[in-house]
């Protein structure tokens, strides 16, 4: 065995391990970095990156096959699905060496390409190698959780780890799972040119705010996506090119492949967290507000932690611990200014409290301010004027906002800022957006929280009819 020590010991080389990495290396620590499969995780290789270059392929056709309204002649927009596929390929090579092990060896990291599991409180073993650590962050990730469901172990399937290294175009796919990885290429796939059906147990895009997703399922349904809710999936049978699910009240649909997008679970199966007193719980990891386990010496972050699943997240989370770690001093990971961003189109964003929830919080003190796209001339010139934004704001504070539409996933950025530096709304309306964008949808939002207080109120009235007469 060889041995060796270090300051900071990094399990995974995902979005949140790469960005501890960078960052603790930089700032002088002896960092290792352990990865037994691909550099970049879950996210460059299988999940954000690739799904948005479909994603643009999607969006391409869709593009072609209705562009009379800007007049011009409409095309058929056929798609060669395998060249979609080497689309996507080529956008993960050129986002890739930014995460390559070259450059974080460059930067001064030790990497060893093997996965790690924990033989004491401070030590892991990755391979023949022996690492004790004064610092161990598990960065692990997530996986596809594939559901016990009789039958699925005999047909052949996809999940967001295989679906992008198939070059084979899917005639009818059925996608079992409602959220945003299966909406998303849902919409995706029917643009392509294939048969799209999504099995949802329960509401799709159930964890946002039902009134803007209704918007989204409204569109995939105009798009030709079949969505069928409350259909819980009981039994899959079939054979590659004849696939069938039947669902617990006997609805039976049929394709000719299976995509299961019914959502993750946590990476632990290979750390061996027993042996390090780290304490596993139901979606991950025990962790405190500052992401220490029950070790102190071990940290747990992004996916692994539990709790929101995204990319961002977890790169927040890198943030936090580097506080700790390298400074000593205390932080704290915080949820309430996390945004997170759906990627149909409409797109749909959320920051903060939905509405319900606002309300469940608030009560009677809450304010909800609105403002349509169709109101915004950018959005008029670009012909995307289905959606609206709303504002949940108490005591003239945004406590929440959710956005679906056009761009929905850039605009949420501001009011993100908003909640991370707990902002008032005069601070929003004070902001000058050029003209026309889209952009200016934030801004007449908080303008629309200010018309009543300037329009209908008698005592601004009466203060304006004063100056005329009075003031010279």
């Amino acid at each position: 065995m060889n041995r060796m020590k270090t300051d900071i010991l990094i399990i995974g080389a995902g979005s949140g391990g790469l960005s501890v990495a960078a960052g603790a290396v930089q700032m002088g620590a002896d960092v290792v970095l352990l990865e037994g499969h691909k550099m970049g995780g879950d996210c460059l290789n299988y999940g954000c990156v690739p799904s948005k270059a479909l994603i643009a392929t999607g969006k391409a056709a869709y593009g072609q096959q209705h562009s009379a309204q800007y007049g011009v002649e409409n095309a058929p927009g056929d798609v060669d699905y395998a060249a979609a596929k080497d689309h996507v390929a080529d956008v993960i090579a050129q986002i890739a060496p930014v995460d390559s092990q070259e450059r974080f060896e460059g930067l001064g990291v030790k990497v060893i390409r093997d996965f790690g599991r924990f033989i004491s409180s401070d030590e892991v073993q990755a391979g023949d190698t022996i690492i004790k650590a004064r610092r161990i962050v598990i960065a692990t990730g997530s996986s596809p959780l594939v559901p016990p469901i009789p039958g699925l172990e005999t047909v052949p399937y996809e999940t967001n780890e295989t679906l992008f290294d198939l070059r084979e175009k899917p005639e009818n796919l059925l996608i079992v799972g409602g959220g945003p990885i299966g909406m998303e290429m849902a919409q995706a796939h029917i643009r392509m040119g294939m048969k799209v059906t999504v099995i949802e147990g329960e509401k799709a895009l159930g964890k946002d705010d039902p009134e803007l997703a209704a918007i989204v399922l409204d569109s995939l349904r105009d798009e030709g996506v079949v969505i069928e809710e409350g259909a819980m999936a009981a039994e899959i049978r079939g054979k590659k090119g004849a696939i069938e699910v039947e669902a617990k009240d006997g609805r039976v649909f049929k394709g000719s492949h299976l995509l299961m997008a019914v959502g993750r679970k946590a990476n632990t199966d290979r750390l061996d967290l027993e042996k390090a007193g780290v304490e596993p719980v139901r979606g991950g990891i025990k962790v405190d507000a500052s992401l220490r386990t029950t070790n102190r010496k071990v940290y747990a972050i992004g996916d692994v932690a539990g709790g929101l699943q995204f990319t961002h997240v977890a790169g927040y989370h890198a943030g936090v611990i580097i506080r700790s770690m390298l400074f000593g001093l205390p932080s704290k990971a915080k949820t309430h200014h996390i945004p997170w961003a759906t990627y149909t189109e409409p797109e749909l964003s959320q920051v903060g409290l939905t509405e319900a929830q606002a309300r469940d919080q608030h009560g009677d003190k809450l304010e909800v301010v609105r403002f349509h796209y169709h109101h915004n001339d950018r959005a008029i010139a670009e012909r995307k004027t289905k959606g609206f934004i709303k504002v949940m704001v108490v005591k003239g504070r945004p406590i929440g906002a959710s956005i679906v539409g056009y761009q929905a996933g850039e605009l949420i950025n501001l009011w993100a800022l908003a909640l991370a530096n707990t902002m008032k709304m005069s601070q929003i309306a004070a902001m000058v957006a050029p003209y026309p964008t889209i952009g200016e949808i934030n801004k007449r939002a908080a303008g629309a929280y200010f018309s009543p207080r300037l329009f209908e109120s008698d005592m601004v009235k009466r203060v304006v009819g004063f100056v005329q007469r009075f003031v010279p």
